[in-house]
């Protein structure tokens, strides 16, 4: 196998892993504060990703673009969501917000297979086929593209947390409940707004995704358990061991697809979370609780 190769595909697994950990990033953010499991986190980036195949059809907006308007768009859903459907769960037993959001995934997968069918849509850029070369190492652009989105949309929102003074509220919440709520912050709001980030974080990440994968109605559940993976394996509830997560399984995901079969890809991403569950159940930046 040239060297060379192996470099390649392990460059193009970091890049799509970005994109990865930025989805995972989503989901690791709402469980940390709100407590709820999201198990419809895949079928609300496959919303997000047939809104970007959309508006580059009808407007020609490249997928990074739409970024902003698809984010901003899921924010306000996810504030709604959050704030009118499953707050009233926050205090019941798990198994009823595991039932809740089974549900909604499954009605979000039917009707998007009611208003797309089931045939593949995707993206074709300008920049598609196009890659970087440095050498013989070559940087496909659309991954770069992907990848550098993702750093910064982690970036802000890494930010946000640690010098927004709602930011620093919102971690208050995850800290201490009842402290947070004796101090008069209104816990309530803050997990909308915790809630609406995480949308965001996913509709960013499926609008970056689209570039590299083709979108269908049942993809939604395949990036569910995707997510859950890379959250356990980086760390529940850690922010940065869910994007170093997301780039250990891009990057697993990839070498399987070199020195294997591409249909072996999620038998070493469950590989490595078997290996993190046995030697570090915590996961890799977690904390013992």
């Amino acid at each position: 196998m040239p060297p060379v190769l192996v470099v390649n595909v392990l460059i193009s697994g970091v890049l799509a892993g970005l994109v990865y950990g930025l989805m995972a990033l989503g989901l690791s953010v709402i469980f940390g504060v709100v407590r709820v499991v999201n198990f419809a986190h895949g079928q609300m980036m496959t919303v997000a990703m047939y809104a970007a195949v959309l508006l580059f059809a009808w407007l020609k907006l490249d997928p990074i673009l739409a970024i902003l308007p698809v984010a901003a768009l899921f924010f306000v859903l996810g504030y709604a969501l959050q704030s009118s459907i499953i707050n009233p769960f926050i205090t019941r037993p798990e198994h009823s917000q595991f039932i809740l959001l089974v549900a909604l995934a499954t009605i979000i997968s039917n009707v998007l297979l009611m208003g797309f069918g089931p045939d593949a849509r995707s993206v074709q850029t300008s920049y598609g086929l196009n890659s970087y070369a440095i050498g013989q190492i070559l940087f496909d652009q659309s991954r770069v593209y992907a990848g550098s989105a993702a750093i910064a949309c982690s970036a802000a929102l890494f930010a946000f947390f640690r010098f927004a003074p709602t930011g620093k509220a919102i971690r208050a919440c995850a800290d201490n409940y009842l402290g947070a709520k004796v101090v008069g912050l209104n816990v309530k709001h803050l997990y909308a707004l915790t809630f609406g980030l995480g949308a965001a974080c996913v509709a960013a990440a499926g609008c970056m995704i689209v570039l590299l994968v083709d979108v269908t109605p049942d993809l939604g559940s395949y990036y569910t358990l995707l997510a859950f993976v890379i959250v356990i394996v980086g760390g529940l509830g850690s922010m940065g061991g869910a994007l170093l997560g997301g780039v250990l399984i891009g990057v697993s995901e990839a070498l399987a697809g070199l020195f294997f079969d591409p249909a072996a890809k999620s038998m070493f991403s469950f590989a490595l979370l078997i290996l993190v569950l046995l030697f570090r159940p915590q996961g890799l930046l977690g904390r013992r609780r």
